[in-house]
């Protein structure tokens, strides 16, 4: 991890955890955080837990998670048995668990994989899987995540995009491994992998057609956008699903992106509104000259 004067750090932590500070900025804030690591960045997260947006809440759990850092455990442990959080924070909560990966979160993931909430049980079933997997370790796989990303399963060996899709689009088959083939999918980089992907949009679980918004957005390819817009654009839709094509949209930054998002700054879904905020000021880096996103460290340096 990078090394800063905790001064510093604790400047960056000041702005997340400041509520009269745009959204757009608490979350540069928060991803320096990420990238810095270390104590004081994960104090810095986990006070912010208290937060009255599910959105940024729901962001502090997935960067906790990326960190792989076993001292978040016990806060994002709290987090996922907190039933005053909403279902998206709780469900980021045991997906960060897994993420991080040790074995010593089986048991409560065990336990919340009965959780009356459909999107937190299944969650915890595949970030159990995951725990489990690597206790295992009966299988090597080259990583070839172009993302950098920790992602909730480890892609398919398979490399068909014809058996991927119709592993992912199998309702019968495990969570678990329809992740997998997401992944193996997303890895490919294609046009017509990207395609397979969008068509598990129209699946039956809210959370995996949350997780692919998400790849759709880490890919940002423009065929991707007609399907993004149209489940963003459902108000049946799960506003968890929702909120991730807004900020896939985001990632992907063409004008009819920026087009879109901009009528949804105003839904009546708190989440959806501050995704498509969160979403517009990501357009404007993705067509900037700016350096990096996560961009607080340098704002603190020159204040």
């Amino acid at each position: 991890m990078v090394q800063i004067e905790d001064s510093k750090v604790t400047a960056i932590g000041d702005v997340l955890n400041n509520r009269d500070r745009p959204l757009k900025e608490r979350f540069r804030a928060l991803f320096t955080l990420r990238n810095i690591g270390g104590d004081r960045a994960l104090e810095s997260i986990g006070r912010c837990f208290d937060d009255e947006s599910a959105l940024l809440k729901h962001e502090l759990a997935y960067c906790l998670g990326q960190m792989q850092d076993v001292r978040a455990i016990p806060v994002l442990t709290r987090v996922l048995a907190d039933v005053r959080q909403e279902p998206m924070v709780r469900h980021e909560a045991a997906e960060a668990l897994g993420a991080i990966g040790d074995s010593s979160v089986e048991e409560t993931l065990v336990s919340f994989s009965k959780d009356p909430v459909v999107e937190v049980a299944e969650t915890c079933e595949i970030a159990l899987e995951r725990v489990r997997w690597l206790k295992r370790k009966d299988e090597i796989l080259k990583d070839d995540n172009p993302y950098a990303s920790v992602d909730p399963t480890p892609p398919s060996a398979t490399k068909s995009v014809e058996e991927l899709k119709r592993i992912l689009l199998d309702e019968s088959d495990t969570l678990f491994n329809r992740y997998r083939a997401m992944f193996a999918l997303r890895n490919l980089r294609t046009e017509d992998a990207t395609l397979a992907l969008a068509s598990g949009l129209k699946g039956k679980s809210a959370l995996f057609r949350h997780e692919v918004a998400f790849v759709l957005g880490q890919l940002q390819e423009e065929c991707s956008i007609p399907f993004l817009v149209e489940n963003l654009r459902d108000p049946t839709e799960n506003e968890m699903v929702r909120h991730e094509c807004a900020e896939a949209l985001g990632a992907i930054a063409t004008d009819e992106c920026t087009r879109v998002l901009n009528e949804y700054l105003q839904d009546e879904k708190r989440v959806v509104k501050e995704s498509c905020e969160v979403a517009l000021d990501m357009c404007e880096y993705e067509n900037s000259p700016e350096f990096q996103y996560a961009d607080t460290l340098v704002k603190v340096n020159e204040a």
